[in-house]
């Protein structure tokens, strides 16, 4: 450790729990849902505005009717979005970000820009991983 380091992190301090109740307290089920492959990639385009399902599916690259539906579907049921229907023939629908899952979108900023920063880096790793661990099975 340099002498200029004074900070040092202690498991304490990343616990986000502060050791009250079950080990987990309750995040776990959050960071499943906000670890899926496109509840991110949804609040990031609903961060723009309100959207019409297939805006939405065109916007989310890859993502199949029925896995947007889900997704959708569980985000309304964490509060992170509202479904609104209008009663109009035949019924349009959009999906916006509620105050709750307004207040993630920094934090998911961060993390895209801490991605794209990295990228290369990351890239780099798996390459020297890859060639040192020739026929391994990870991805």
């Amino acid at each position: 450790m340099s002498p200029t380091h004074t900070a040092v992190t202690t498991p304490a301090e990343l616990d986000p729990c502060g050791h009250q109740g079950h080990p987990d307290c309750g995040i776990r089920d959050v960071q499943d849902r906000l670890g899926d492959k496109w509840s991110v990639l949804v609040i990031v385009e609903l961060a723009g505005g309100p959207r019409r399902f297939r805006e939405l599916q065109r916007a989310v690259d890859g993502i199949s009717q029925r896995m947007l539906t889900l997704t959708v579907r569980r985000l309304e049921r964490d509060g992170l979005v509202r479904r609104t229907v209008y009663p109009t023939v035949p019924a349009q629908v959009d999906y916006r970000l509620t105050e709750t899952g307004t207040g993630l979108t920094h934090l998911v900023k961060a993390l895209a820009d801490w991605s794209l920063a990295h990228r290369t880096a990351i890239a780099d790793a798996r390459h020297a991983y890859d060639l040192a661990h020739p026929g391994h099975d990870i991805r």
